[in-house]
This record gives structure tokens, C-alpha cells and sequence, in this order.
């Protein structure tokens, strides 16, 4: 590590900390202030400060390895998250959530159900999903950190106690990193979050254009022809996934079976399945249903969450692609001659690149834009978890009539609260791996139904709600128990099958169990009081089976009319997930100069924008606030 990276770094920190310290008196007004910023905060701060805390360090590891392995294409592994959420949130969802006018997605729940006992058994469920979900992350935060600094950085920081080991080198990283955010977002809330992450995001971009624009230079066409093949660049694919790798690289073919997505249609059409149910569905309660409601406005929500999209993956993209280029020119060769190649292998891809292919100075900016992706995601998911802590349960249950100085001290302490909790399960986890799995992947399959439902269905109430989320999270925990116990099962059995089928394949089940959980908790009990259901429709205007709440509001207000905005808000998430298709393929042909396909997708990013501009902008600038 040379002095000029150190002192790259030390900088990078400094300001960051100085920054969020320095703004962080604006938070001190209330809850409303603390969490939202006050609903002051312009759309373009909150785009920037959302794709920011979007751009974490373990997920820019995995689409390093998946760009690596599988080339142009991989992309659509993204799908599995599903990352085209954001144009169905850009296109409605950010202008009903946003119309709902409180502070966080379980309240939200409350607008819809009423606060009785089916509305706040709703609201509690979902409080505590956000509360878990965001301590898994917090815990994966400590580990995924502290091995990344501990593979990058040469000082050893093992804390030694009575001649034994108190905290290995990775723990102490992490610990530190921790503290040092955990400061500013504590201390100022929203407005801290969001300028920091704005610096964060202009660090990362800058690390982005360097190291797209040293790999450009140093890396010649003959080095890139010798590795990349056709079938790389290439975005098309049959039902089964050939492999592309030969000569002294064929060992990659074998890793790409072993990962489970031989059967590549079948996988990117489940992909989608779930990724349509689940983008409907709306954002997951966290940091960034927190942006949405921290908007000025409807229309900014939009504008907003449209933003988002465009700042985040052709920046995130060059860095990837750059980081992938250098890996398949210098590392690739070692890997395919290795006796013990594994999965794992692509996990230190990035780490391995920037600790031996990154010149001085680049290198220094490369690590403060990790550094700042890592920061950027943990302060976000704290924000936003300590907000379900205080305002969804300590004051809606425990104190509601205190001063507003008195709930933000309280979101202090909950703030720390959470980052030691998380920490806690850091230090545990490798026996908390598998569970913060079952968060991230079946967890979240037990939540669409329910709140697909919420949405499109009027009839649907507070007890279906509760009762299709329990089912869909039970189904999902048992098909995480059995999965980890599938070396119990004899091999080729039935047993062994369901236990071996990876998630994305259970979706339907764990889909189909929920929806039956949400349709006897509907019907067997009463229906939600037409008065708050009509407050909700009247407010949000979603479109769906509303037609008996419509009749009814009709009857005093003549003139309201229905949401008929389906067609072309499915018209519109399509030509959207194309336009968002072509920002991460546009860096990637062109960092390995395919001109030929660059331009055609630049061609479709320019068409698909200006369809956008029509059918989906202008509409967004007639919103009345």
C-alpha cells in the first residue's frame, strides 16, 4: 500500500465524516426531520444518495464474478432480485407510495388496512421483517467488509488479549469501518445519509471512469481477442447454457454446471415470473421506500426514482467491466491451470485485481469508492431500520405523546441498538450464513403475495394480509430447513429433490401457499371499513379490482375517476427494462471494444428514452404536486 493510496483513503474518510457531522444539525427537529429530512430534500440529492446506497461492495463483488464467468449475458442473473424493480417503482409505484404521505412502508400498511386489530397485526409483521431483514444485512455488512479490507489493506490489526487472540485482523476492519459510519448517520439522520451519499456517489464514479479509462489504455485488442470469445459478448442463449470456454480455459465450463444455471431459459423465464410478482408488489420496507417518502412531492418521487436508474449502472458498470478485464487478462490464466478452482474463486476476483493490477493513485480511489459503496449501503439500511424501531413500534405502542426531541434521542439509541445487534450476528457469522440466505432470497418470496394483493384487490383486508405473509414466510423457512439438511435425505429421492431445488425454482410453490394464506384470511374474516378504504383509493389511485369502493365514492364525488393506467404502465415497464438493459450493456461493449453491438445498444437507449419521454414523462409532469 503505498503512502499516496493511504493518504487517498485517510482523506476520503476525513471529508465524509466531516461532511455528515457538519449537516447533521438540520436533523434535530423530529421524527419527520431525523427519517424523511424533513421532506425538504430535492429528488435529484435522493436519486444520487439511492443509487448510491444501490452500489454496496458485495454485490459489486458477485456481478464481477458473473460478468467473469458468463459474460454479456449475465446481466440477466440480475433478474433474480429482481433489479428491474426500480422501473415498475420509477413508472407507478413511487407516485402511490408516495401519495400515501407517512414515514415509513409499515405505517403505510396502516392507510390500507386501518388501525384496528387486522390493520395493526399487519403493521407489526411487517415492522418486524424490516427489523430483521436489516440486521441480517447489518451482519453480512460486518463480515463482507472486514475479510474485503482485510485481503486488501497490509497492516494487521489482530487485537491481542492475555497472549490470545480478542479480535482477528477482519473483525477489527470491520469494527472500525462500523463505528466511523455508524457516527454521522446517527447523528444526522436522512440529511446526514443523503450528503454523505452524494459525496460517496462522485467518489465512486470517479473510481469508475479511472479504472475504466487505465484498463482502456493498458489492455490491448490482441490481449482482449486472446480471451474473449463471441459467445461472451454475445446476449443470446438457448434453453441450456453451452459452454462458450475452450482451450486451456474449458475448466470455466465446469464451474459454470456446477452453479446450478445450466438450464439457463428455464432460470431467466422463473427469473422473470417472480421478478413481474414481485416488482408489483413494491419495495421491500427499507432505505429505499425511505427516499420515496422523503421526496417533495409525488412528482418528484417519479422524477426521483427515474433518476436513480440513469445515475447508477453505466458508472457502476465501467468499474465492473474494467475490474472483469484486467481479471480475465491476468488472472483467468492461473485460475484455469488451478487443481482447486471453486466458486470462491470469483469472490476475490475484485480483491486479487486491485491488489496487483491497479497503479498508485488509482488504486487509492478504487478502494475509497468501496469504501464508500460499503458506507453508502450501511448507513441507508440503519436510517431506514431505525425508523420501523421508533415510530412503527416505540410510538405507536410504548409512547406516543412525547416530544419530538424525545423520539429523536430515542432514534439514537435504536440506531445504535441495531448496528450492535447486527454486530452481534457478525461475529456469529458462520452460523448465520444460511440465515441471512433465507432473508435475501425465500424470505422474500413469502412477502410478494400478500403485497401484490394489497394493491390490486379491494376486498383484500388486514387478516388476509397477516395470514398470507405468515404462510409465505413458513413455507419459505421450510424450504430453507430442508435444504440445509439435504444431506439427509438419500440421494434421488423426492426428498432430496425439493431440498436440492434452488429458490428461484420453489417460487411458485412458496407463491401459490401464500396466495391461499391471503385468500382464507380474506374471506373468513369481515372485509376492511369502507370508510378507510375509501380514503386510501381516493388518495393513491391504484389500478385493480376496486370497482365497489369506486361505486361508493362516486356517490359523493361525481367527477372522481378510475385509474385506467394499466396498459401503458405495463408498456411502459417494458420498454423500461429495455432502457435499463441497455445502460449496463452499453459499458460493457464498450470496455471491450465490440463497437459494432455499443452502438446498437446505444441506438436502443436513445429510441427507448424518447418512448419514455412521451408515454411515461410527460405524464409524470401533469401530476398536481
Amino acid at each position: 500500500m503505498n503512502a499516496i493510496d493511504v493518504t487517498i483513503i485517510g482523506v476520503y474518510i476525513v471529508l465524509t465524516l466531516s461532511v455528515g457531522i457538519w449537516i447533521s444539525k438540520r436533523a434535530s427537529r423530529g421524527l419527520d426531520s431525523y427519517f424523511l429530512g424533513g421532506k425538504s430534500i430535492k429528488w435529484y440529492y435522493l436519486g444520487l444518495s439511492n443509487g448510491s446506497g444501490m452500489f454496496d461492495v458485495s454485490g459489486t463483488t458477485w456481478m464481477v464474478g458473473l460478468l467473469f464467468l458468463y459474460g454479456a449475458k449475465s446481466f440477466m442473473m440480475m433478474w433474480m432480485w429482481p433489479i428491474f424493480n426500480q422501473i415498475f417503482v420509477m413508472v407507478f409505484l413511487a407516485a402511490w407510495i408516495r401519495r400515501s404521505n407517512i414515514m415509513t412502508g409499515s405505517e403505510w400498511i396502516l392507510t390500507r388496512f386501518g388501525d384496528d386489530k387486522p390493520g395493526r397485526v399487519s403493521h407489526l409483521i411487517v415492522a418486524i421483517f424490516a427489523i430483521i431483514s436489516s440486521l441480517g444485512f447489518i451482519a453480512y455488512f460486518f463480515e463482507g467488509v472486514g475479510k474485503f479490507l482485510t485481503i486488501i489493506l497490509p497492516w494487521d490489526l489482530t487485537i491481542m488479549l492475555n497472549g490470545s487472540v480478542f479480535l482477528p485482523s477482519d473483525q477489527s476492519y470491520a469494527l472500525l469501518i462500523i463505528i466511523l459510519t455508524t457516527i454521522y448517520t446517527v447523528k444526522g439522520g436522512m440529511f446526514s445519509v443523503v450528503a454523505t451519499e452524494v459525496l460517496q456517489y462522485g467518489i465512486m464514479v470517479l473510481a469508475g471512469l479511472l479504472i475504466a479509462t487505465y484498463t482502456f489504455i493498458s489492455i490491448s485488442d490482441i490481449q482482449l481477442e486472446s480471451i474473449i470469445s463471441k459467445e461472451w459478448g454475445t446476449v443470446f442463449f438457448g434453453w441450456e447454457l453451452d459452454g462458450f470456454w475452450d482451450g486451456k480455459y474449458e475448466k470455466f465450463n465446469d464451474l459454470i454446471d456446477t452453479q446450478g444455471y445450466k438450464m439457463f431459459g428455464a432460470f431467466i423465464g422463473m427469473s422473470l415470473l417472480k421478478g413481474f410478482f414481485a416488482s408489483i408488489a413494491g419495495p421491500t420496507p427499507g432505505y429505499d421506500m425511505q427516499r420515496i417518502l422523503s421526496t417533495r412531492s409525488v412528482k418528484e418521487a417519479a422524477y426521483m426514482s427515474g433518476f436513480t436508474n440513469l445515475v447508477l449502472f453505466i458508472p457502476r458498470y465501467l468499474l465492473i467491466t474494467g475490474v472483469v478485464i484486467l481479471g480475465l487478462v491476468f488472472i483467468a490464466p492461473e485460475m484455469a491451470i488451478s487443481s482447486t478452482l471453486s466458486i470462491n474463486d470469483l469472490e476475490i476476483i475484485l480483491p486479487k485485481v486491485i491488489n496487483h493490477h491497479v497503479p498508485v493513485g488509482i488504486k487509492g480511489i478504487l478502494l475509497a469508492g468501496l469504501l464508500a459503496a460499503f458506507m453508502s449501503t450501511f448507513s441507508a439500511v440503519v436510517n431506514s431500520a431505525s425508523a420501523y424501531v421508533v415510530n412503527d413500534i416505540h410510538k405507536k405502542y410504548f409512547k406516543p405523546n412525547a416530544t419530538p426531541r424525545y423520539y429523536v434521542r430515542a432514534s439514537h439509541l435504536a440506531s445504535f441498538g441495531i448496528v450492535i445487534l447486527g454486530v452481534i450476528m457478525g461475529f456469529f457469522a458462520d452460523s448465520i450464513n444460511s440465515i441471512t440466505l433465507w432473508i435475501t432470497s425465500a424470505l422474500y418470496a413469502g412477502y410478494v403475495a400478500a403485497n401484490l394483493l394489497k394493491w390490486i384487490w379491494w376486498r383484500f383486508n388486514g387478516w388476509g394480509y397477516f395470514w398470507g405473509m405468515t404462510a409465505g414466510l413458513l413455507i419459505a423457512t421450510l424450504q430453507f430447513i430442508l435444504e440445509q439438511n439435504q444431506d439427509s435425505f438419500q440421494v434421488g429421492s423426492f426428498m432430496h429433490q425439493i431440498a436440492t431445488l434452488p429458490v428461484i425454482y420453489a417460487f411458485p410453490a412458496i407463491l401459490g401457499i401464500s396466495l391461499i394464506g391471503s385468500f382464507l384470511g380474506t374471506f373468513l374474516t369481515p372485509p376492511t371499513n369502507m370508510d378507510t378504504l375509501k380514503s386510501f383509493y381516493t388518495n393513491v389511485r391504484p389500478w385493480g379490482w376496486w370497482n365497489p369502493v369506486f361505486k361508493t365514492i362516486k356517490e359523493t364525488n361525481p367527477i372522481f375517476e378510475k385509474n385506467k393506467d394499466f396498459p401503458i404502465d405495463m408498456f411502459n415497464c417494458i420498454i423500461g427494462i429495455i432502457w435499463q438493459s441497455s445502460m449496463i450493456l452499453l459499458p460493457i461493449y464498450f470496455m471491450v471494444r465490440d463497437y459494432s453491438n455499443m452502438f446498437c445498444v446505444l441506438v436502443l437507449f436513445v429510441v427507448t428514452s424518447v418512448i419514455l419521454k412521451f408515454t411515461w414523462l410527460d405524464k409524470v409532469k401533469k401530476y398536481k404536486n
